[in-house]
C-alpha cells in the first residue's frame, strides 16, 4: 500500500517508519522543511531505542520518503493517518492541528486512489473523528464518506523507550470504522503482523479506549504513590515491601504450575516521584476537562491529577530534612527525561525539581544520557552545571537527587556506598542499605 503519514512527531515519525519496515511505501509530511531534509538523510530527529537504524534501512531502499508537499505526496495513497500533535490549553485540548490539516487533505483528495481512507490516529477526545474530521472531509472534498472515502480512528498504544518493540509486536489493534471496507483496508495494512487482536468498533469507542488505557496506567502510578506517602508518615514501615505483598496476589500475577507471571503492569506499582511525558498529563487532563464540560465529573482522574502534581516536591522534602538550608549546597541531580530509554522531557519531574531547587539557592549539576540537550533548551537562562558523566563530579556533591531509573545508575551503590553523601532515590531504584544516609519515597 501507499500510506501518507501527516505529521513526523513521536507518534507519526514511529508509526511511518514501522509501516513502511512492513513493507509499504510510506511519505511523511511535515511542514518543517529541516526535519524533511534530516528525515531524508535517514537520521531521526528524536531519540528512540531501534528508531535509527529503521529510517536509515527504510530510506535507503526507498520504502520512506518525507515532504513538504501535500499534494505530491497523496497521488495514489491508500491511507492517510493523521498524526498531528493534540496539546492543552488550560486543560483543554487545542484541535486546530487537526482541523488544519483536516482541511487541506481535503483539498488534495481527488489525488487519490478510487477508495482512499483517512485514518486519525492523534489522541483526540470522543466524538472529533466523525464530528471534526469527518465533517470537514464531507464538507470541504469532493468524496463521500461510506462511497469512495473511508473514516477511522487507530489510536496507537506505544510507550517510549519501547516504540518500536510495541509496533511490531502488537498486543491489539483497535479500529473505529464507519464502515467495514474502512476497517478491511486498514486491518489489511497491519495484516503482515501475524497473529493480533484486532478490535473492530465505532470510532468514539476507540476514542476513548485510548484515554481509558492511559488513565488506567496514571492511575496505578498515583495510587502507588498514595499508598507510599501514607507509609512514610507511618513509620517503620517500606512502601516497597508493601507493593511486593499487593503484587503476589494472584488474580495481578497469575501462579501456574510452571512459576509465576509477572505482567508488566507490576512496574506501575511501584512508587516514585510521579508519571510525566506527552501522553498522561495532557490526556487526563483533557478528559477531566471534557467530563466536567459534559456534567459527567470525573472525582478519582482529578485525584490522580492531584497526587501526582505534588508528588515530586517530596525529594526536596527530604533535602531539606537532610541538609537544613539548601543555599549553596551542591546538589547533582541523576536523570532529566521523564523516563529511561527516550530524550522526551515534557512534563518531566525534573524540571519542577530542578527549578525548585534553584529557586532555593543550589549549586545545581545535572547528568542523563541522552536529555541534556532538550533540557537546555527548556531551562534556559538558569545556571545548571551539565555534565555528560555523572561518575566524576558525584563524589563532590553533597546530596545525589535520582529522578530517572536509567540503568547506569545503578553504579552508585558501589561508587558511594562508603561515602557521607545523601541519597534521595526519587524511583526507589537502588538498595538503600548500600548507602550511609539514605531517603526514599515511601519509607
Amino acid at each position: 500500500m501507499k500510506i501518507v503519514v501527516l505529521g513526523t512527531g513521536y507518534v507519526g515519525l514511529v508509526t511511518g517508519v514501522c509501516l513502511a519496515e512492513l513493507g509499504h511505501h510510506v511519505v511523511a509530511v511535515d511542514v518543517d522543511v529541516e526535519k524533511v531534509a534530516v528525515l531524508n538523510s535517514g537520521k531521526s530527529p528524536i531519540y528512540e531505542p531501534g528508531l535509527d537504524a529503521l529510517l536509515d534501512k527504510n530510506v535507503s531502499v526507498g520504502r520512506f520518503v518525507a515532504t513538504s508537499d501535500l499534494e505530491i505526496a497523496v497521488i495514489g495513497a491508500d491511507i492517510s493517518i493523521i498524526a498531528v500533535g493534540t496539546p492543552t490549553r488550560e486543560g483543554h485540548i487545542d484541535l486546530s492541528s487537526i482541523r488544519d490539516v483536516s482541511t487541506q487533505l481535503a483539498s488534495v483528495l481527488h489525488q487519490c486512489s478510487d477508495f482512499h481512507v483517512v485514518c486519525v490516529k492523534s489522541t483526540v477526545l470522543p466524538g472529533t473523528t466523525e464530528n471534526v474530521v469527518g465533517t470537514i472531509l464531507a464538507h470541504a472534498s469532493t468524496r463521500q464518506l461510506g462511497i469512495d472515502l473511508g473514516l477511522c480512528m487507530n489510536p496507537e498504544f506505544l510507550a517510549e523507550g519501547t516504540a518500536v518493540q510495541d509496533f511490531m509486536n502488537p498486543d491489539r489493534i483497535v479500529i473505529g470504522a464507519t464502515d467495514q471496507k474502512t476497517f478491511d483496508l486498514v486491518s489489511d495494512m497491519y495484516s503482515i503482523l501475524g497473529r493480533v487482536d484486532f478490535v473492530n468498533t465505532s470510532p468514539v469507542t476507540a476514542e476513548i479506549s485510548k484515554y481509558a488505557a492511559n488513565s488506567f496506567l496514571a492511575t496505578t502510578i498515583s495510587f502507588s504513590n498514595e499508598i507510599a506517602n501514607l507509609c512514610s508518615v507511618v513509620g517503620d514501615v517500606d512502601v516497597v515491601d508493601v507493593m511486593a505483598a499487593v503484587r503476589l496476589d494472584r488474580r495481578l500475577t497469575p501462579l501456574l504450575p510452571e512459576g509465576r507471571i509477572w505482567p508488566g503492569l507490576m512496574s506501575f506499582l511501584h512508587p516514585g516521584v510521579g508519571f510525566g511525558g506527552s501522553c498522561f498529563p495532557k490526556d487526563i487532563r483533557a478528559l477531566v476537562a471534557f467530563g466536567s464540560d459534559i456534567k459527567s465529573p470525573m472525582p478519582i482522574l482529578q485525584a490522580v491529577l492531584e497526587t501526582n502534581d505534588n508528588q515530586w516536591l517530596l525529594t526536596v522534602k527530604m533535602l531539606t530534612e537532610e541538609l537544613g538550608e539548601l543555599r549553596g549546597k551542591k546538589i547533582g541531580v541523576l536523570g532529566l527525561a521523564f523516563k529511561p530509554g527516550t530524550s522526551d522531557i515534557r512534563m518531566s519531574p525534573s524540571i519542577n525539581i530542578l527549578r525548585e531547587l534553584w529557586a532555593s539557592g543550589a549549586n545545581l549539576i545535572a547528568h542523563d544520557p541522552v536529555a541534556i540537550s532538550n533540557m537546555k533548551l527548556e531551562l534556559d537562562g538558569l545556571p545548571i552545571e551539565y555534565s555528560e558523566t555523572f561518575n566524576d563530579f558525584i563524589f563532590d556533591c553533597d546530596a545525589i537527587v535520582l529522578v530517572t531509573a536509567w540503568p547506569e545508575y545503578k553504579e552508585l551503590e558501589n561508587l558511594i556506598c562508603d561515602r557521607n553523601i545523601v541519597v534521595v532515590d526519587g524511583r526507589r531504584f537502588l538498595d538503600k542499605d548500600c548507602f550511609a544516609r539514605y531517603r526514599g519515597i515511601g519509607i
